[in-house]
C-alpha cells in the first residue's frame, strides 16, 4: 500500500493546488487535488454541492476522498480547507508528513478573489475569510510536521522549502 509523499493543508488561498502541482512535478508523481475530487465525483462544483446538497453531504464525500487518498495515494494530495476539521481526518493525518501553506490575510483575500462565489465565505466574505483563517489557525499549525510560508514567495520557492523538508528527498537534493 502506498501513502502520499507530503499532504498540503492551508486555508483558501493558501496555494495548495498551484504548489501541489509545482511539488508534484519537480517530484515525478501526481497529485491528487480533494476539492477537484470531490467535484468529478458529484459531477457538479464545490460550490453547487454546497448548496444543492449541503454541507453534510459535501463533507462526507469530502471525507471518504480525503480516507482513499492519505491510505492509497502515492504522490502529493492538496486537502480542501476544511477537512483538517474532520477528526477521523485528523487523526490519519498524524501519519503522514504534512505542510501547512501559511498564508497572510491579505494574500488570501486577494488569491481567492472575494467576487468569486465561495460557498464558506457567502454574506460578507472578507470578515468570513478572516474569522476562517483565526479559527483553523491551531488546527493547521497542529497538523503540520512543517509550515511553510507563502505569502511573498513564488510557488517554485516554496516548492524548494518544501522538498528540502522531505526526509525521503532530502539527500537527493543537496
Amino acid at each position: 500500500m502506498s501513502t502520499p509523499v507530503a499532504v498540503l493543508i492551508g486555508s483558501p488561498g493558501a496555494g495548495k493546488t498551484t504548489v501541489g502541482r509545482a511539488l508534484a512535478e519537480r517530484l515525478g508523481v501526481d497529485l491528487l487535488d480533494t476539492d477537484t475530487e470531490v467535484e468529478a465525483r458529484a459531477g457538479k462544483s464545490v460550490g453547487d454541492v454546497f448548496v444543492e446538497d449541503g454541507e453534510p453531504a459535501f463533507r462526507a464525500l469530502e471525507r471518504e476522498i480525503v480516507a482513499e487518498a492519505l491510505s492509497s495515494w502515492a504522490g502529493v494530495v492538496a486537502l480542501g480547507g476544511g477537512s483538517v476539521l474532520d477528526p477521523g481526518t485528523s487523526d490519519e493525518l498524524g501519519r503522514h508528513h504534512v505542510v501547512y501553506l501559511q498564508v497572510e490575510f491579505a494574500d488570501a483575500a486577494k488569491r481567492v478573489g472575494l467576487d468569486t462565489p465561495r460557498p464558506l465565505l457567502a454574506g460578507n466574505p472578507r470578515t468570513r475569510l478572516r474569522k476562517l483563517l483565526e479559527e483553523r489557525l491551531p488546527v493547521y499549525e497542529g497538523l503540520a510536521r512543517a509550515t511553510v510560508p507563502t505569502s511573498g514567495y513564488h510557488p517554485e520557492e516554496i516548492v524548494d522549502a518544501i522538498v528540502e523538508g522531505l526526509p525521503q528527498y532530502r539527500e537527493h537534493t543537496r
